[in-house]
């Protein structure tokens, strides 16, 4: 089969497509023939060498395709599936365990859904099972307009919590459009000092950022990260949780992802759909981190 296949460490250059050997799948996995694949930021910082990864390796984790072979109980050949590839996902097949994926509605798109997985799990788990977010509260996301923030901001609203995002000025209609009550452009506008009394202030951004964050806060609400350390002595003093968000795998909450963006009521953007032949492109682009919304290969 086709793959990229990471057997050294650098820039977007040295992507290449591959022929590789096939997968077989295990007891209780399925190999899939994948539809579609995401980019995440992690995958290219796999490739640069700044998070550690046994190479040679096949690059990516979300995808989205068919059995074509099950050894595993409640899915059978012929089912669309999506979820996580955990030996690689930027290929013509992976093998992945059951428990890491969920069966796609026939209301959603194969690039739609593997779109969800890091992403929509990552909003998810922010949102519940870190922040406990509540009907009638306050929700702050920055980096509204990226792969993980603008989920974030339409479960935030399927939640009934009052969204403020923040992004530069050219996603304002974009994030509003997304159904955020307020948008902040950080660009032009300091939101330690225009925002305030947030329950949960997510930060998909990192960097300085997290700490421009953290005043908007009220004493008893959290702030959760997902790209760096969270200030955690900081927040103590103000009287404010901060947690660092590691992304868990759940196929029952990929399943009720799904279910919303079949339904309609939570969109994903798709920045971009590309061949795994244009990987090293597509690659530059999230590295950029201006992208709105996910970027996608089909393999």
């Amino acid at each position: 089969m086709r793959a990229v296949l990471l057997s050294e460490t650098g820039g977007p250059e040295i992507l290449r497509v591959e022929d590789v050997a096939r997968p077989d799948p295990g007891d209780g996995e399925v190999l899939i023939r994948v539809r579609a694949a995401s980019i995440n930021p992690i995958d290219w910082k796999h490739r640069r060498g700044l998070s550690p990864k046994d190479l040679p390796a096949v690059l990516g984790s979300d995808i989205s395709g068919t059995v074509e072979q099950s050894r595993a109980d409640g899915f059978v050949e012929g089912e669309d599936v999506f979820g996580f590839a955990p030996r690689g996902g930027y290929a013509e097949f992976a093998t992945t365990p059951t428990p890491a994926i969920a069966k796609k509605p026939a209301g959603m798109t194969h690039e739609q859904a593997a779109a969800i997985p890091v992403s929509g799990l990552t909003a998810w788990q922010a949102r519940f099972d870190r922040g406990g977010l509540q009907r009638g509260q306050t929700l702050l996301v920055a980096g509204a307009a990226g792969g993980v923030g603008h989920l974030a901001v339409q479960l935030g609203k399927h939640a009934g919590a009052r969204v403020i995002g923040t992004g530069s000025a050219r996603n304002r209609e974009f994030v509003l459009g997304l159904g955020a009550d307020e948008f902040v452009d950080y660009t032009s506008q300091d939101v330690s000092e225009t925002v305030s009394d947030v329950d949960l202030a997510f930060d998909t951004v990192g960097g300085e950022t997290t700490m421009t964050l953290l005043p908007t806060v009220r004493e008893g609400g959290a702030l959760v990260v997902i790209a760096g350390a969270p200030p955690e002595a900081q927040a103590a003093e103000r009287g404010v949780r901060a947690e660092l968000l590691i992304m868990s795998v759940s196929s029952e909450q990929l399943a009720k992802i799904a279910e919303l963006v079949a339904s309609g009521e939570v969109r994903v953007e798709i920045a971009g759909t590309f061949s795994l032949s244009q990987v090293a492109t597509a690659h530059e682009l999230s590295e950029a981190g201006h992208t709105r919304g996910k970027l996608i290969l089909t393999p």
